[in-house]
């Protein structure tokens, strides 16, 4: 269990490192490290009093990441009209 969720932890950083094109894959691959690292710290927790809580509050910081990603997401399609970055300008307002 715990070389699968280190796996799956790499295998997100990679993705969101190398693959850049598209902000949903992004965002995606953003989801999947942290679910990896959910499972982790349940992991590492152990099931003691107390960490539950801390367990939590992380899985409700991931929802509130992955819903202003996707805010974020809905917001660059309607004032670009797609989500490839290729697309997008620095200097652009």
């Amino acid at each position: 269990m715990l070389m699968m969720s280190l796996f799956i932890v790499f295998s997100g950083g990679w993705v969101f490192v190398s693959m850049h094109k598209h902000l949903l894959v992004m965002l995606i691959s953003l989801e999947m490290t942290m679910l990896g690292l959910y499972v982790l710290l349940g992991m590492w927790s152990g099931g003691g009093a107390g960490e539950e809580y801390l367990l939590l509050v992380f899985l409700a910081f991931a929802a509130c990441e992955g819903a202003v990603g996707l805010g974020v997401l809905v917001g660059l399609v309607r004032s670009h009209g797609n989500e490839n970055f290729s697309s997008f300008s620095v200097l652009q307002c």
